[in-house]
């Protein structure tokens, strides 16, 4: 049997009075949302911002300027930005991967599950695509452009499998450390820096690969040029579990002391 009549007075009348609100506030929204589904909205969300981010302002720098050196400032400029923010927001909800090879790493590492490890890389490819079209819209684009800038060579194959390496050294060795609280900043840090010191100027990561090759700007990236780039990309992965487990070879270790946590 149900009742109707003041939401405050039912819930006091709950054993506990659980969820009462206190008087004179309105009762908080909330939603029961299964936590798969919570967390593959977030890697979802926050891939399709962070290309979105990747690659809209890549194309306002290609409209604000011509000179290429700027453009590329202001593009990792604005992806450091929208990252340092999308990990802070989301970080909770999901990890905040937003990226395959990281969802591999931390698989590899035991902090996920095998099906659950394949359904972030659907939803991060899923954004990644979603976030390239979003862009392409946002400036009167088509949804669907494909990208001919060729990147393609030994030395951008090699810079892709370094970039990767060391992205994925600077999430596990602050994770894996212990000091989680600043991954974001570090993870900004990092990839700003990257797009400098690296000649492909450090994709990182397959999803934005692939979500790149639908749009043909600054940002953008031939599709021929994809498969290399995501080989290397899952190379330099590989590359980075032997090292972090060299470096870190368990839960919350550091030099100062013994490591701490399960082996």
């Amino acid at each position: 049997m149900t009742t109707t009549g003041d939401p405050a007075t039912a819930d006091a009348d709950r054993p506990g009075g659980e969820h009462r609100p206190a008087p004179g506030r309105p009762r908080a929204l909330t939603a029961n949302v299964p936590p798969l589904v919570r967390r593959l909205t977030a890697e979802f969300t926050g891939t399709a911002f962070l290309v979105a981010g990747v690659v809209g302002s890549g194309i306002m720098a290609e409209r604000l300027t011509d000179d290429r050196g700027l453009q590329l400032l202001q593009n990792a400029a604005a992806t450091a930005g929208v990252l340092v923010a999308l990990i802070l927001a989301l970080g909770p909800a999901s990890g905040a991967h937003f990226n395959p090879v990281v969802t591999l790493v931390d698989r590899a590492y035991g902090g996920i599950e095998t099906s659950t490890a394949a359904l972030y890389i659907v939803a991060q490819v899923c954004g990644a695509i979603v976030g390239a079209m979003v862009a392409n819209a946002m400036f009167d684009l088509p949804l669907v452009d494909w990208s001919t800038t060729v990147r393609s060579g030994g030395d951008l194959w090699f810079a892709e499998g370094i970039a990767t390496l060391g992205l994925l050294v600077v999430i596990f060795g602050i994770a894996r450390s212990g000091r989680s609280t600043v991954v974001a900043f570090a993870v900004a840090g990092y990839i700003a820096g990257a797009y400098y010191f690296t000649s492909s100027t450090s994709f990182a990561n397959p999803a934005v690969t692939i979500g790149r090759a639908f749009s043909n700007t600054f940002a953008g990236i031939d599709p021929s040029s994809v498969p290399m780039f995501v080989v290397a990309q899952l190379v330099g992965a590989v590359a980075a579990v032997g090292l972090i487990l060299v470096l870190y070879p368990r839960v919350a270790g550091s030099a100062d002391g013994p490591p701490t946590g399960p082996p």
